[in-house]
Order: structure tokens, then C-alpha cells, then sequence
């Protein structure tokens, strides 16, 4: 098309349907009018994102060897199992090294959590649909995966699947402006709800104004009913700001998530929600604090120094 002014203009006009679009489907949520052409674009070109993903991905049939672990009966084992395969076909070149580590970290945490997960690769990041946080993974409803499950990998919350196509399915970034999560503190069981603000820490608002939090406390997802979008039990971060409380109706906290939203690989979709909730069960060992070495000093008299009593 010739650089002319009835081009700049349509080209103008078309970015401003285009943010509409966006606004209307945030807005819409699950019943955005949007909805159907965003699932036609997830069936057009989710299976070309697969198939690039796929033609230079060495370890894109390892992972497919957790995309089976749903079964409740002896899960842990099968994981186990299934690990022990996965390291026999991912070679030791440093990349693959690198993520055999994050499928031994999330496979760990699946079992600690008795999640029922299909494993599944980052395939794109960025959303055809918008400007939000959002990666693309190579699993979609052949595989089982549904609107709103959870995802997560071996450091815990990633997010929650928004849109699904026949390979392919969006992940919303637990650190979108959109993500809201329900939480929990560990120990004192202080409930709030988490926002992400993109590169800046979580913003929770505590529904106990006079909760007792401190920097360092940690906390996991609170559960959603029906399990959807969120299981319970998922590490979520570790507070690192408290707001003075100032006699507000909510209490403010700042947290540092877990998950590194600029290096996801390896992740994991909840298919299976555990029959109970895991609790604490699945944060990792809090840090043993840094001993201060002490230092005792002995005085040692000489030979030459005086007795008590005695002149020198």
C-alpha cells in the first residue's frame, strides 16, 4: 500500500478498533462479545505456533511424559516415573539441563500439592488478543485444558488460562493488571486478594486492617470455588513491603512473587484439583538464618608480667 493520506488515516482507524476490541473483551470477561473471534484466532494460528515450536524444540516429546499425570491412584509414583523417562530423553546439553531442573522442581510440587497437571512448553509470549502479560502454551483442548484452570511451574503461581484452542491455549500472567487472585498467609491463615502491577511487586489488599504481617511472611492461593480459576495451596510469594496501617478497612502488603514472569519455559496445568487442601505443604523450607560467628578473646599472661601483689 503507497504512503498516502487516506492510508495513514485508515491505518489510524484501524488501531483505534483495534484498542476497543481490547477494551470490550477485558471488560466482558468470560462473556465477552469478542469471544468467538478470539477462538477462531486461537484455532488459526495456535497449530502454526505449535508446529515452529515443535520443528526446533529438541525436548518438546519429553515434556508430553507429565501431560498424563491426572490420575489421583499413586500419583507420585507415576511422577516419579515419569521423571526417570523424561531424564533418559533430554540429553545433557546446558538448555536442556537447565530445564530438566524446572520439570524436576515442578513435578515435586505437583506431587507435594497432589495436583493432577498436563506439562506443557512456552511456546509465545504476548497475545494476538491484547497488550496484557500473557504467554501461549502447546496444549489445548485436545489435551484436556479448559478456560480458567491454574497454572503454575516449580516455583509456583504463573497464572490462569484465558483462551483455548484446539493446541494451543493463552496463560494471563499473574502479574497482568487484570490478575486477581485470592491468598492466604502461611501460619496466621490472613486472607487478601493479590494484584499484579506488571514488573513492580504484587499489590495485596489484607481483609484484617490490624493484621500482624511483617516482611518475609510468605503466602499461597486461597482456593476459588469449584477450583476454578484457582487450586489451592500454590506458592504465590513472599511479602516484601508492609503499608502503615492507617485505619482503613483493609491493610496493604507488597510481595515479591516466586515465579520469574521474564524466564518461563516449563509450566503446568492443573487439570486435577487435590482432594484436600495441601495448606503450607507446598512452600519451600524457609531459609535457615545466617549464624553470627562469635569471637571469645583469652588474655594470656606472660612470662615476664608481674604477679598480684608484686612490684614489677
Amino acid at each position: 500500500m503507497r504512503d498516502t493520506r487516506e492510508s495513514r488515516l485508515l491505518l489510524v482507524l484501524l488501531i483505534a478498533i483495534a484498542f476497543a476490541l481490547i477494551t470490550v473483551d477485558i471488560r466482558g470477561g468470560q462473556d465477552s462479545p469478542v469471544g468467538g473471534a478470539r477462538q477462531a484466532a486461537a484455532t488459526v494460528f495456535g497449530p502454526i505456533e505449535n508446529g515452529v515450536s515443535s520443528a526446533v524444540d529438541p525436548v518438546g516429546n519429553a515434556v508430553a511424559a507429565v501431560r498424563d499425570s491426572g490420575d489421583r491412584h499413586d500419583r507420585v509414583a507415576q511422577l516419579e516415573h515419569d521423571n526417570a523417562a523424561l531424564k533418559a530423553k533430554l540429553g545433557s546439553d546446558d538448555r536442556n539441563r537447565s530445564r530438566l531442573k524446572q520439570l524436576d522442581k515442578m513435578i515435586k510440587v505437583a506431587g507435594e500439592g497432589q495436583y493432577g497437571i498436563k506439562g506443557a512448553e512456552v511456546i509465545a509470549i504476548g497475545a494476538a488478543q491484547g497488550f496484557s502479560w500473557t504467554v501461549t502454551i502447546d496444549v489445548g483442548a485436545h489435551d484436556g485444558i479448559k478456560r480458567d484452570m491454574t497454572v503454575l511451574n516449580g516455583d509456583g503461581l504463573v497464572g490462569r488460562v484465558t483462551t483455548v484452542g484446539p493446541d494451543t491455549a493463552t496463560v494471563l500472567l499473574a502479574n497482568d493488571p487484570d490478575f486477581t487472585v485470592g491468598t492466604r498467609m502461611e501460619s496466621t491463615d490472613e486472607l487478601g486478594f493479590a494484584s499484579g502491577q506488571g514488573d513492580s511487586p504484587l499489590r495485596v489488599e489484607l481483609l484484617n486492617a490490624k493484621a500482624k504481617i511483617k516482611k518475609g511472611d510468605r503466602l499461597i492461593t486461597f482456593g476459588s470455588q469449584a477450583d476454578k480459576p484457582f487450586v489451592p495451596g500454590v506458592p504465590v510469594g513472599t511479602v516484601s513491603r508492609v503499608d502503615p496501617s492507617g485505619g482503613d478497612l483493609t491493610r496493604t502488603v507488597y510481595v515479591k512473587p516466586f515465579v520469574s514472569f521474564t524466564k518461563l519455559d516449563i509450566l503446568g496445568v492443573v487439570v486435577t484439583a487435590p482432594k484436600s487442601d495441601p495448606r503450607d505443604a507446598v512452600l519451600p523450607p524457609k531459609p535457615k538464618p545466617t549464624p553470627t560467628p562469635t569471637v571469645t578473646v583469652t588474655v594470656t599472661p606472660s612470662a615476664n608480667a608481674p604477679v598480684d601483689g608484686q612490684q614489677q
